[in-house]
């Protein structure tokens, strides 16, 4: 599904594989906008009179109710709809359920969906003009928490050219770091690290451009930015891992391992966060910890997104 048209804009984000450098910062440039001065969020009306319909047909906290506020800061009406009262829970398929919501006159679909590639199926069905927000799809991308993190990692570091970013965690399973690995390797970070035990990377990921390390250790020495991931155990095999206690005693992030990275190296996680397993709570609530501002500036990304999708419309 193409998301660029002829013009060069954006139709839908379902991912940000294509996106060139310029466009990734033109998206951070229109988030800038959104906040004052005092780091607060902006309130709009680009888009009243547009109406937001946000379709989670898995759990969310952060993205679900970041995009709401998001939606509603810039005026607009926003639908959330039940997935568990829903018509698909009722045998209703996808396409009709799509459909039926268009038919309520929506302007914009947030869409996050258990299956990969169910965000794009989405964007096949609405009709041209409707736009589509890739909230999260199975283990492919989640575009909107790539973006809020290279936002974040701008404010703080100013210039990617020069860091090194090790994402630890479980790299196999995580939509996430597909999107972070293709954000930071556009914005021209050259030293991308994937830290986890073998069973937890993809077969031959270290052909797109990554080093790969099984030694937590190693892997953080030195490095700029640390992104830590939750192990998505809804999503994994058994037998992946001997057990909890022995993944946090090889990758956890503890106070003692943070000192190996840069001393004004920065935390992040893209929640939601089990303490005690990937990332102690010192760290987590630490003065390197960005994990909060991560969420605060995602509202405004995600307002920058919006508009972007829905300008001229």
């Amino acid at each position: 599904m193409e998301q660029i048209d002829k013009n060069g804009n954006l139709k839908h984000l379902l991912t940000l594989e294509g996106l060139s450098q310029t466009y990734l910062n033109k998206l951070m440039s229109l988030t800038d906008k959104f906040i004052d001065k005092n780091n607060r969020l902006r309130h709009t009306d680009d888009l009243k009179d547009k109406t937001v319909v946000n379709v989670f047909f898995e759990a969310s906290t952060r993205t679900r109710t970041t995009f709401e506020i998001a939606a509603k800061r810039l005026s607009a009406d926003v639908i959330s709809v039940n997935v568990a009262t829903a018509a698909t829970a009722k045998g209703e398929s996808l396409r009709d359920t799509i459909l039926n919501l268009q038919a309520m006159q929506a302007d914009l679909f947030v869409c996050r969906h258990g299956d990969s590639g169910a965000a794009h199926f989405i964007a096949k069905q609405v009709k041209p003009g409707v736009a589509v927000i890739n909230a999260g799809d199975g283990c492919h991308e989640h575009p909107t928490q790539a973006l809020l993190d290279l936002y974040t990692i701008r404010h703080v570091k100013k210039d990617f050219s020069n860091l090194t970013v090790a994402i630890v965690g479980d790299i196999a399973h995580s939509r996430v770091a597909r999107s972070e690995i293709l954000a930071l390797k556009t914005m021209g970070v050259k030293h991308i690290r994937l830290v986890a035990p073998k069973t937890l990377l993809p077969a031959e990921i270290e052909s797109s451009g990554v080093t790969c390390y099984n030694n937590m250790e190693e892997g953080i020495q030195g490095a700029d930015v640390i992104i830590m991931l939750r192990l998505q155990k809804e999503r994994m095999d058994q037998g992946l891992l001997p057990s909890l206690r022995e993944y946090h005693h090889c990758y956890g992030l503890t106070a003692e391992r943070l000192k190996l990275a840069k001393k004004d190296a920065i935390v992040m996680h893209p929640g939601p966060m089990d303490r005690g397993v990937e990332i102690d709570s010192i760290v987590a609530d630490g003065p390197q910890s960005m994990i909060l501002q991560q969420v605060h500036f995602g509202i405004a990304v995600r307002m920058a997104v919006m508009v972007e999708l829905t300008a001229g419309k």
